[in-house]
């Protein structure tokens, strides 16, 4: 066998397929390697840590009795403690210090502390111990001591967290009844509070406004009114059944705090768990993630807001770029006399693509929020002045917006599809006697379906990840009510949201609890990458069986 010469190797681009492979390969591991990250990172958040008991005996300072998670460790040289005022021994170089979760900001006024790990003594894990999760001032480690009903303490004859978990449950459950009937049975007579102002209002400005419709509006008002007290009787007894029961706490330090169960989320005894509880207890812990709203400036509770505002939009955003996309495309392809004009709205078309996104932002912003709302508001809402409906950033701008930002993926992909469509179909179909549109439209369209189902595709994941223009159009921190409910029209396009992109960016950066919020910027990072391969696989598998439905059209 001839050995062949490193000359012809070169020649004949060998090395050039082993270093493409090599970059592909290169980047899959990092790509791979940095889901991997982002998801153990936010994933383990939920697991139940455990709850350490020791003692803190600092060189500088008096010991302290310390409880809390250890959360994150890290190394760090001896000089930067020298240079903030710790003493450190000479022969040091490297210290290990501990990020411990001590919880109960109303007491310490802190969440987090940095610890050295060698002045930690005693460390122990008690099964006694309790993890509480509150909807106000974060978790609370300590021992639980007594139930309280009425200010009276309970006798609970040895059986004291079964009756804890008792009583929790029951407040859990009231807690949810006085959502359910603030948010959907009040906010339904509050909005129809509002359409009846609004509707009086609009006659009212028209001079039509005669003393019959007052009395028919009065009376519509009326039966709201009585609907309000039933519920206002109803929410009465309520928090007055919640607010009955709370619990004695004794925290680090031996402070005894007393604590409203209805202030609770869970309560939980993380030592004591076995396996099979602590996999339980994580499966309920990412789902509450998933299905809750959030709370404590967006570093607890859930993200489930965050996750509907970004399905919505994208769904939104697809359903408008897609015809005018391939109507765009189509004309350019089939319709439009092939020359320099042609040629100039391609290139236009192409550098459209790499605009930055905040110019289509403040665009978005200038043209379709300012001109285009305002202009709708003063035609066809003047009677909600000056509070603006379509005057003002909302889900439908935010989806035009990013439509407008994605339209020219979409034209160039559906480009590409009309194509590579043999000419002979088209003759073929022409011979046969249809017409051009006939053609297109029954011929043509159906076997670009797979290349305008890439561009979608394309602009899905151009789109979901999208936070800049967002924050000019539509998005906000904290989104009182979802764009999708109960009250007709039943969707709300004039509606701010959440957003999963910025609602990494205002945890990441924005947040007063930097140690808290960590964890729940990888969580929600990972989830906005599973969002939009969740969107990108199911148009995938669309454009699959399309690609196949067709095919015997190409041959």
């Amino acid at each position: 066998m001839m050995k062949q010469s490193t000359k012809e190797w070169f020649r004949q681009g060998d090395p050039w397929i082993w270093l493409n492979a090599g970059a592909v390969t290169i980047s899959v591991v990092m790509v791979t390697g940095l889901l991997l990250l982002i998801a153990v990172r936010g994933m383990g958040h939920f697991w139940p840590h455990a709850v350490v008991d020791g003692t803190y005996a600092p060189a500088q300072g008096e010991a302290y009795h310390l409880v809390g998670e250890m959360a994150d460790e890290e190394w760090i040289s001896a000089s930067r403690l020298r240079e903030s005022g710790v003493e450190v021994a000479d022969d040091v170089d490297v210290i290990q210090r501990i990020l411990i979760k001590t919880g109960n900001r109303d007491i310490s006024g802190l969440d987090f502390r940095w610890l050295i790990a060698d002045e930690i003594q005693n460390i122990t894990y008690p099964e006694d111990l309790f993890t509480i999760e509150r909807r106000e001032w974060g978790n609370y480690y300590g021992v639980v001591k007594a139930i309280k009903e009425n200010g009276v303490v309970l006798n609970t004859n040895g059986e004291l967290y079964s009756v804890f978990q008792q009583r929790l449950d029951r407040a859990l459950s009231l807690h949810d009844e006085i959502a359910d009937i603030e948010g959907k049975d009040i906010g339904a007579i509050n909005y129809g509070l509002e359409k009846i102002r609004l509707s009086e209002r609009a006659l009212e400005l028209k001079g039509a406004l005669t003393a019959q419709q007052q009395a028919r509006f009065q009376a519509e008002r009326d039966e709201f009114d009585a609907q309000y007290n039933v519920y206002k009787e109803s929410l009465d007894r309520l928090y007055h059944e919640i607010a009955k029961d709370s619990v004695i706490a004794v925290s680090m330090g031996g402070v005894e705090t007393e604590i409203k169960l209805s202030n609770i989320v869970n309560a939980y005894r993380p030592n004591a768990l076995n396996i099979f509880q602590k996999m339980g207890f994580y499966i309920a812990q990412f789902y509450a993630f998933l299905s809750d709203d959030p709370r404590e400036a967006n570093t607890e509770g859930g993200i489930f807001p965050a996750i509907f505002g970004t399905v919505l939009m994208v769904i939104l955003m697809s359903i408008i770029v897609t015809p005018f996309g391939v109507i765009a495309a189509v004309y350019l392809r089939e319709y439009a006399k092939q020359g320099w004009m042609t040629k100039t709205i391609r290139i236009a078309v192409n550098n459209l693509a790499g605009v930055p996104s905040i110019v289509y932002g403040v665009f978005g912003l200038g043209f379709f929020v300012y001109f285009l709302g305002g202009s709708i508001d003063e035609l066809f809402y003047p009677e909600s002045a000056p509070s603006p409906v379509f005057g003002t950033p909302g889900l439908l701008w935010s989806s035009i917006t990013l439509a407008l930002l994605t339209v020219p993926v979409v034209i160039v992909a559906t480009e590409e599809g009309l194509s590579r469509i043999p000419k002979a179909v088209r003759e073929g179909s022409l011979a046969l006697g249809a017409t051009k549109f006939e053609t297109l439209w029954n011929v043509v369209l159906p076997m670009s379906t797979p290349a305008m189902m890439t561009g979608l595709i394309l602009a899905i994941a151009r789109a979901a990840g999208e936070v800049a223009p967002l924050m000019l159009v539509g998005v906000v921190k904290l989104a009182p009510t979802l764009p999708l409910d109960g009250n007709a029209p039943f969707l709300h396009l004039d509606r701010k949201f959440m957003h999963l992109g910025f609602h990494i960016y205002d945890v990441g950066f924005q947040s007063p609890n930097v140690e808290a919020s960590r964890p729940l910027v990888y969580a929600t990072a990972f989830l906005l990458v599973a969002v939009i391969a969740s969107l990108n696989i199911t148009a995938v598998i669309i454009r699959n069986r399309l690609r196949e439905r067709y095919r015997s059209l190409e041959t």
